[in-house]
């Protein structure tokens, strides 16, 4: 096989690559001969050791990636996302035809009926508005650094709407403004619903943010919608529609260095689950670039404002060094950007924790892992990630695998008992 060839070539024995990807001697042998099929994982570390570039990765069977939900026109005949509340006080968010909306009279939670005064002193009036609403986004977006998306999703959801309502017949500049706002407001909802699992109202949210940006004069959004797609190719493992994804963003004509820059950021990472290190490192020094010279000065900036002290460049080079294969190098990346990090910041822990204890899993550090997953898991529980939940399950095949491990004894119930939770 492959393998074998690529270890003779490089002139390790079976006993020394097992070593150095911790997997046993045995299980090696087994996919050498043919008696066992390997996962990615497996072939990943292989490649980073052997310097094979991703070829063995390549040659791993892996199921063809799920295509990403189409996104739902959000105007004419199309639906609309209708807020509902039980008497508990549990909400979700369900989809309905506009005209039967209208019809039931589910069109006043979306803010179809509010009015915006014509009046010169309703119009200065809305600069207070304006202000007070882009002070709320602030503190929502930092809310969804440390609750659940249930909590956050339907705060954003009623701004939007009603900033949206207030747009309506409302003087310009003041109509682009609250529909600029509104579109912000979208944006993050696209997100909460992904976070919250719903890959579909994710792409109508942010289908949503498109066309009240573009109202607005914010062409931008089209541009950043392209690397929100991107990110849910990314965590359904599709390589190829992540790189296609983020590579048009960048190639988007009139895109800010800062939208150009995490494009370039969603590039790296689809080279990296590609195994592709060289064109992943171009990616990756583009993106710091291009991100040094972005204005943020402004504070309503597309995407994630900040990782909360950390550099967001060096996390996702992080990320890409365990999927290229390069586990020890992303955890002692990964530890000191995460000591940048305020407690608080539960949801950036939660992620980049989630990856720190897969790095060291991966470079066999089972203990050190096992004691990084239990505080993963406090973050976790108040955040309700769906795309945490992701790197969770993988931490618990990998932790799986060392159950005679003490440290793993202690945790391993406890993270099980968390992916089977419905509410993480």
């Amino acid at each position: 096989m492959e393998l074998r060839r690529l270890r003779t070539a490089a002139g390790l024995s079976l006993a020394t690559l097992a070593q150095q990807v911790h997997y046993s001697k045995g299980y090696l042998g087994k996919i050498e001969t043919g008696i066992k099929q390997p996962g990615v994982d497996l072939a990943r570390r292989c490649d980073a050791v052997l310097g094979a570039g991703g070829r063995l990765a390549s040659l791993v069977d892996q199921p063809a990636p799920a295509s990403p939900p189409a996104a739902v026109a959000a105007d004419g005949d199309g639906e609309v996302w209708v807020m509902s509340m039980a008497p508990d006080g549990s909400s979700w968010m369900v989809p309905m035809p506009r005209r039967e909306a209208i019809a039931t009279g589910a069109a006043s939670l979306l803010g179809l009926t509010l009015g915006a005064p014509r009046s010169a002193s309703a119009a200065a009036a809305h600069d207070g508005t304006l202000m007070a609403f882009r002070s709320l986004f602030a503190q929502v977006r930092q809310l969804g650094q440390t609750t659940s998306p249930s909590v956050v999703l339907p705060m954003v959801t009623v701004h939007t709407h009603t900033l949206r309502g207030m747009a309506n017949g409302a003087p310009s500049p003041v109509r682009e403004q609250l529909l600029g706002l509104a579109a912000r407001y979208s944006e993050y909802a696209g997100w909460m619903a992904q976070e919250a699992g719903d890959d579909r109202a994710a792409m109508w949210w942010t289908r949503n943010a498109v066309e009240m940006g573009a109202a607005a004069g914010d062409t931008e959004l089209a541009t950043y919608s392209l690397i929100r797609q991107a990110l849910i190719t990314l965590y359904r493992d599709d390589a190829v529609g992540t790189i296609d994804l983020a590579q048009q963003a960048q190639a988007a004509p009139g895109t800010s260095p800062r939208v150009q820059g995490l494009a370039a950021l969603r590039e790296a990472q689809g080279h990296a689950l590609a195994c592709d290190y060289d064109n992943c490192q171009r990616a990756l020094d583009r993106a710091a670039a291009l991100l040094d010279e972005a204005d943020t000065s402004s504070g309503m900036v597309i995407g994630s404002a900040s990782v909360s002290g950390a550099d967001l460049n060096s996390l996702v080079a992080a990320w890409c060094l365990h999927d290229l294969g390069q586990s020890r190098q992303a955890a002692d990346v990964l530890d000191r950007q995460l000591a940048l990090v305020p407690e608080t910041a539960h949801r950036t822990h939660a992620r980049f924790g989630a990856r720190r204890a897969l790095a060291y899993a991966a470079a066999g550090d089972i203990d050190h892992a096992s004691a990084l997953t239990a505080k993963v898991l406090d973050a976790a529980d108040l955040v309700d990630s769906a795309t945490v939940r992701q790197d969770l399950k993988r931490l618990a095949r990998l932790l799986g695998r060392e159950r005679d491990h003490a440290a793993v004894r202690d945790v391993h119930p406890r993270l099980n008992a968390a992916l089977r939770s419905p509410v993480l």
